[in-house]
Order: C-alpha cells, then structure tokens, then sequence
C-alpha cells in the first residue's frame, strides 16, 4: 500500500482545520450560533405613570343655523371666520308669500273684533228687551190675581219673557263665538309671525362661524344648516387612550397638550369628561380633556398629542416596557434561569414616563428577564447574554 505523501497530507490537515473552523463560525455566530440577548433583573423602583392619547380639537357647543321651513336663501350676512354676537343677523330667507298672509291675518284680526263689537252690541239689546218684557210678565201676572185681565193674555206675556231670555243666550252665544275666532286668529296670527319672524336667522350665542353651508339664491330644507358657529371658549381635546392603559384614568386629571401646530409648547388642560361608551375595534377609550384657558388661534380638527400624569407609585416591581412580549393571546415574559427560557404571563400596573412598567403578579424580586434578543426566541432557544446587540466601532 503506498503511503500519501506529505505534501498530500498538509493538504489534507489544513482541509480538515479549513472545515473545522467553519463549523465553529456555523456554530458560534452562524445561524445555528445562539441568539445573543440582553436580560435584567427584576428590582423595585419608584413609577411616575403616565397615560399618553392623541385626540382631536373639537368644540363642545356647536351649532347648526337653518330654516324651519323649507325656502331660498336671500343673503348671507357673515362669513367663515367671522365673530359673531349673540342676536346678531347671520342670514336672510325669501319670504315668499308671508308678508301677504300676515296681511290676511291682519284683517281677518280686525274683522273678528268687529264681529265682537257687533255681538256685545246685540246682546246689550237683548238684554234690554228681556228687562221690558220681564217687567211686563210681572205686572200682567199682578193685574191677573185681581181679575183685570184673563189668564191667556198672562201667558202671552211669560211666553215674551222667555223669548227675550232665549235671545239673550243666543246672542251670548254668539259673542262667546265672536271671541274665540279672534283667539283663534290671533293664534293663527302670531304662527305667520313667527313663520316671519323665523327667516331672518340670529346668532345664538356669541361665538365664530365655521362654515357657509348656503350661498344666496339655493334652495334649503327644514333644518338644513345654513351658517355652522362655534363657542370658541367651549373648544376641548377628544382623546384616546389604550384600554391596557386606562387604569385611573378619571375626570380632574391635570394634563399636557401638546396642539401639532405647536408641539413645543405644552398647554394645561384637565380631564373634563370620560365617555361611557369605548371603540371595540381599536380597544381604546375616549375622554375629552379640556384646556385650562383656550389658546388663541387653535383651529377646530387639529391634531394634538395628551399626556397624563398619575400619583407616583412607591417602591413597586418594574420591568423596561420592552422585556414585554404577547404570546397566545397573553402578555409575559421570557424568564431566563441561567440555562433555559420559559415564558411567564404577568400581570401589569402602571407604565412610569421612562418606560418601566410594574409587574403586580406572574414574577417575583430577582428573577432574570430577557429583554432585547437579536431574533425571535422560544422555550427550546439557548441565548448568549451580552451587555448590549449595539456593535460599537473602534
């Protein structure tokens, strides 16, 4: 058997120191390589918590100014961006045939008075006649018990007497009539009035105009808007917040808000209203943080970024917000024993404006949580603990 030669064998050792060093790249820092990772150990500290939400400018009170009824719009009076006092003339309808039928109204009106005249006059008369011919029943009726006149010409007379009454109430009647139609056209009256009246559309309150819904000359319905007005010291944040995070959150919260037209000036503002009902969809809750003094210049529909600050919980267990993951639907962590991985749910408090979150149950003081790990893990993973998976140069 021949022997390889030694050059044949230096050939063959540096293949095999070429492939054993490859598989110790493949193993230490190739895909099979461990992921590195970066853990802390569970301690106390104290957390300021915060609730952060992005909302929207809004105007609590709002209006929408239109007709009762359907019309064309004669004139607009203001435009967008203009202040406006409480009764001031914001617009004008056509008022069609209202002047007319006030005019009708009118004298119908004058018409039913006189009618009442007339009544309380034919009362009056037969009233008077019903006096006459009472008298006269009495006196037939004396002159009949002393035998000057028969019993005939008596009933005659009470027959009179009645007739007269029966006139009287039918001229009551008649008055009574008389001056219900009045009512009832004074009534009829005061609606074209008002119909009248209602054309001329007043300002409310005293506040800024938002919108021109209508310009002269279109045709609008019963309560279509034709001028929108805000009250511009009613505006306030409608805000979201992370359902996760809501714990605490209450009316009289002090908060920042930071308007996206001027993110570097904070303004005070205070929870003014929590919603009852929450958005399902997004799992966030809703409450509308008021500004302490309503900034000038703040636009309606402006964006604006709501920070919230809680009492300080004291000497509480935290972990970086980071270290949390979700897996199965639940939030834990990776807890690190030195030589595996298991994933533990836990419980969460309050989340402090550095990111450190407190843990309520599921740990205890002391244990080792992963933290950043430079892929995805699993309870089957091995990970190399470093400082930091920042590669620093030199």
């Amino acid at each position: 058997m021949k022997l390889p030669s030694i050059r044949n064998l230096g050939v063959i050792l540096a293949g095999i120191a070429l492939l054993a060093g490859l598989i110790w790249v493949v193993v230490r820092s190739g895909p099979l390589a461990p992921p590195r990772a970066t853990v802390t150990i569970l301690g106390r500290a104290d957390v300021a918590p915060i609730l952060f939400g992005v909302g929207v400018v809004e105007a609590r009170r709002s209006y929408l100014v239109g007709p009762t009824a359907a019309g064309r719009v004669k004139q607009v009076h203001v435009d967008v961006g203009d202040t406006v006092r409480a009764g001031q003339l914001l617009a004008e309808m056509e008022p069609v045939d209202l002047d007319q039928r006030m005019a009708s109204s009118a004298a119908a009106v004058t018409r039913a008075q006189s009618a009442i005249d007339a009544a309380q006059a034919q009362l009056a008369d037969n009233q008077s006649r019903h006096r006459v011919a009472a008298a006269n029943a009495r006196r037939y009726e004396d002159l009949g018990r002393k035998g000057f006149v028969s019993s005939s010409v008596i009933e005659g007379k009470a027959q009179e007497e009645k007739s007269a009454a029966a006139q009287v109430a039918a001229a009551g009647a008649t008055l009574a009539g008389a001056r219900q139609d009045l009512l009832r056209l004074g009534a009829e009256r005061e609606g074209i009035g008002q119909l009248r009246a209602n054309i001329r559309l007043l300002a409310p309150i005293d506040g800024v105009v938002t919108a021109r819904d209508a310009e002269p000359g279109s045709t609008v319905v019963a309560g279509q808007g034709v001028v929108r007005l805000i009250a511009p010291d009613s505006l306030w944040i409608r805000t979201r917040f992370d359902q996760n995070r809501s714990a605490g959150l209450q009316p009289g919260l002090a908060a920042e808000i930071a308007l996206r037209s001027r993110p570097g000036t904070p303004l005070p503002g205070t929870v003014a209203r929590i919603e009852l009902l929450s958005d399902s969809v997004t799992e966030e809750r809703i409450a509308q943080v008021a500004f302490d003094t309503p900034p000038a210049g703040v636009s309606v529909g402006e964006m604006a970024e709501v920070t919230l600050r809680r009492p300080v919980a004291r000497n509480v267990l935290v972990l970086p917000n980071a270290a949390l993951r979700m897996r199965g639907g639940k939030t834990g962590v990776w807890r690190y024993d030195g030589d595996s991985l298991r994933f533990v749910p836990v419980g969460r408090g309050v989340t402090g404006v550095d990111g450190m979150v407190e843990i309520v149950e599921g740990l205890k003081e002391g244990d080792t949580v992963v933290v950043h790990s430079e892929r995805e893990i699993d309870g089957s993973s091995r990970i190399k603990v470093v400082s930091s998976l920042v590669v620093t140069g030199s």
